[in-house]
């Protein structure tokens, strides 16, 4: 496996980024965050400096959600949304976490410090292509050391899992009636 990343999580600034004083948007990549005890798989709530908003308030028009969407409710504390979160929200976001840091966001428990560095599309763009290509020479590996084939029918039968998805064979799922070969 590769060593583990560390450093700062990266995110692009915005997209209402307008919508902070510019002193919030310096304090929120210049600080660290401790995870907040208040944290699930729908989102995790940040402790740290308070982030103010501009004169235009901690309202907005609710508006489209993604993973890594990072909400700063009135109380000036982020929240970052993960997997489980609403697919539209009504808080500014000063950020959104590039995909490529996403895994190792959602990997950080309560107590743990994080801090945020800025990067461009272009960058996030570049990290999302390395993270996959080193996800594809992962999967090459597996099959190369011979893990690439799993005998479904043995794991069904002493009752280990419910059923077994072949990474291989991205149509197969439990109970199909006859998965398809692979090479």
């Amino acid at each position: 496996p590769p060593a583990p990343e560390t450093g700062p999580i990266r995110a692009v600034p915005g997209p209402q980024a307008e919508w902070f004083t510019p002193e919030a948007m310096a304090r929120f990549f210049d600080s660290d965050y401790r995870v907040g005890a208040e944290t699930d798989r729908m989102g995790m709530r940040l402790e740290g400096p308070v982030l103010a908003h501009s004169e235009r308030g901690a309202d907005i028009i609710s508006d489209g959600i993604a993973p890594g969407a990072i909400q700063v409710p009135g109380s000036g504390q982020p929240i970052v949304l993960l997997a489980d979160a609403q697919t539209t929200g009504g808080y500014p976001k000063i950020a959104t976490v590039i995909g490529a840091d996403l895994s190792r966001l959602a990997r950080l428990a309560p107590g743990d410090l994080l801090r945020f560095q800025a990067v461009t599309v272009e960058e996030a763009e570049e990290a999302a292509r390395a993270r996959r290509a080193a996800l594809d020479r992962m999967a090459q590996d597996i099959v190369a050391a011979g893990a690439g084939r799993i005998d479904r029918r043995a794991l069904w039968s002493a009752n280990l899992v419910s059923g077994a998805v072949d990474a291989l064979c991205p149509d197969h799922f439990p109970h199909h009636p006859e998965p398809k070969e692979h090479p």
